[in-house]
């Protein structure tokens, strides 16, 4: 049988476009400061580290191995991930089954970024034409707003609202989060206005690319509860690789990895009414439309109800299902830590120390991963060990 296995601690930099004070092994030990310090743990306390980015941006080799002044890694074991945009959350889970196997009672997961320093925009967006791209979803644009398209003629969503997710994330960015990138109020107009990246999408549609870096420490149960008053355990994993953009289909409306990744997740926890029994959700969404068309994967309501669903203000702060109370993807993208910063603000906002971001009375959370070829991953955490 498997360790239950909770997260004790979670540390972040404060993100930004470009981060001149410092370089990638700085940003690194920041946030591996902050969790510690979160923790109350030195890394004597950390038994394996796992570390993710994607090293084919700074052009760095074996950064397992180049990070070690700033990861404190020194004579300890290491490990390297990457699966392009969802790096960070296959870096949470890999920590996750560091502790789970019985191997390491601590583990230390970081993720990180200096996209200042990469050709972040030449690996993703500009190895093929925007508009050629669609096709044959070459890049992560062309696939997002061929999907929307499709799903916009199906299910009758429109752009605004995609716009009113843009605002909420943007939002509460800037109403809550510090640590955040992006921390301007925007507007529903604002967004329509911004020029066409390729349509439906515009410029406040889509995500940015941030430096910063996150630590998560990952703990097994009896280290967990004599670290943490309130440890937040995860219970629930999935993922699902499978579905390439090609398998998913050209006029796809669905993101099928999704669905499979959250059914996994939910049949681990007995969930069975996300809604009524997820409290927040801090979600991978890398354009605003997909803040529409991915609420039916993640069953958040019926097929093609996504756009009531997003104008009901169910996933505002304050409503039932507060989505992205940290200003998510939208605000914040260091693509190597963009999936563990998810998994960690879920963690955080079950331990009740998401700061201005604090939903009340949190006790179940959700978080996603997304990357390349649509590839998704799912994380459940909760207050108690024991559901499911």
């Amino acid at each position: 049988m498997g360790e239950r296995v909770a997260i004790v601690g979670v540390g972040q930099t404060h993100h930004k476009s470009k981060n001149l004070e410092c370089c990638g092994q700085e940003l690194i030990n920041i946030a591996v400061r902050r969790a510690l310090a979160s923790a109350e743990l030195t890394m004597k306390d950390i038994d394996a580290i796992v570390l993710g980015n994607m090293d084919l941006f700074e052009m760095i080799n074996h950064t397992d191995m180049w990070s070690v002044d700033g990861s404190g890694a020194y004579m300890k074991p290491i490990m390297k991930i990457c699966t392009g945009g969802e790096t960070g959350s296959s870096t949470g889970h890999a920590a996750f089954f560091h502790v789970a196997s019985g191997l390491f009672p601590t583990v230390l997961a970081i993720g990180w970024e200096q996209n200042s320093q990469s050709d972040t925009t030449g690996a993703i967006a500009t190895h093929c034409d925007p508009i050629v791209e669609r096709d044959f979803y070459a890049g992560a644009i062309g696939g997002l707003a061929a999907t929307y398209t499709a799903y916009m003629g199906k299910h009758g969503a429109t752009e605004e609202d995609a716009a009113m997710v843009s605002v909420r994330d943007h939002n509460n960015a800037a109403l809550y989060n510090p640590y955040a990138h992006l921390r301007t109020k925007i507007t529903v107009e604002d967004v329509m206005k911004s020029p066409y990246i390729s349509y439906p999408l515009k410029m406040l549609d889509m995500c940015p690319r941030s430096d910063g870096a996150c630590a998560v420490i990952f703990a097994e149960e009896r280290m967990a509860k004599k670290i943490c008053s309130k440890p937040a355990w995860v219970i629930g994993l999935g993922n699902s690789h499978p579905q390439t953009y090609i398998s998913d289909g050209i006029g796809s409306t669905d993101l099928v990895s999704l669905r499979i990744a959250a059914s996994q997740a939910y049949k681990m926890t007995g969930i069975t009414n996300p809604v009524e029994e997820i409290d927040v959700a801090e979600l991978y969404l890398p354009a605003s439309t997909t803040g529409v068309a991915w609420m039916d994967a993640l069953q958040f309501c019926p097929e093609g109800g996504a756009p009531k669903f997003i104008r009901s203000g169910i996933t505002e702060m304050g409503g039932k299902l507060p989505i992205n109370p940290s200003g998510g993807v939208m605000a914040t993208n260091p693509i190597g830590a963009t999936g563990l910063i998810r998994i960690g603000e879920a963690a955080l906002q079950v331990m009740g120390r998401a700061e201005a971001r604090q939903v009340d009375g949190v006790k179940v959370a959700i978080a996603t991963g997304f990357g390349g070829h649509f590839w998704s991953e799912v994380t459940i955490i909760s207050s108690s060990p024991y559901l499911g």
